[in-house]
């Protein structure tokens, strides 16, 4: 079974890779929106050959295509996404797969496919983009888990400093972090103390 760092940074550029992952991030995702492939397959590459050097795991999200043709840790892939794409090419290509999921149809759907590790989101409000479910809530985690079993559970969604003891208090593994950081005017002083919170679950 996979292990994954308690600390999940999810950022939009390799601007952002180059930034923070010196910092001491062993986890992040690459998540580029509507660029064009040549921009994408540039970003990535970067991102690899960045996080390979400083020993942090890279997840692509959405663009399992590309993630294969340059080598990549793993593939995350939103619900959407998964009917579109070849999962048999993707574990072929020896990449690891996360799935997102958000009700109960989702997550049978996603365990379906032996996923690598399952996400569940909104735990709370987010601003990151329009969702249309509601917030889950830390007990959901907790339910969650007790379905998965081994699977690694990602909590994203509305995470900030203040509520990583909850996640890890309700079975999550991992606390995948967007605005948090990346809104911060001090991006690299709070991807410090999200490390520091976060260390303490390691297992």
């Amino acid at each position: 079974m996979v292990k994954l760092d308690p600390f999940y940074l999810i950022v939009e550029s390799f601007a952002w890779i180059e930034r923070l992952v010196p910092l001491g991030v062993k986890l992040v995702q690459l998540r580029i929106k509507d660029k064009p492939t040549d921009e994408l397959r540039a970003e990535i590459e970067k991102a690899r050959d960045f996080c390979q050097a400083h020993e942090c795991q890279l997840v692509v999200n959405d663009y399992w295509q590309l993630a294969i043709e340059l080598n990549c840790d793993f593939v995350h892939l939103g619900q959407e996404d998964l009917a579109d794409a070849d999962l048999t090419a993707i574990r072929s290509a020896g990449l690891r797969i996360g799935l997102s999921t958000h009700d109960h149809a989702e997550l049978d759907l996603a365990l379906s496919h032996k996923p690598d590790y399952v996400a569940l989101g909104p735990v709370y409000p987010t601003i990151l983009k329009k969702m249309k479910w509601a917030p889950q809530g830390l007990d959901r985690l907790r339910e969650w888990k007790a379905h998965i079993g081994d699977v690694p559970l990602v909590a994203i969604g509305g995470l900030n400093v203040d509520r990583i003891k909850g996640v890890f208090d309700h079975r999550a593994d991992s606390a995948a972090v967007v605005t948090d950081i990346t809104a911060r005017d001090d991006p690299e002083t709070r991807t410090k103390l999200w490390l520091s919170a976060t260390r303490r679950f390691m297992s």
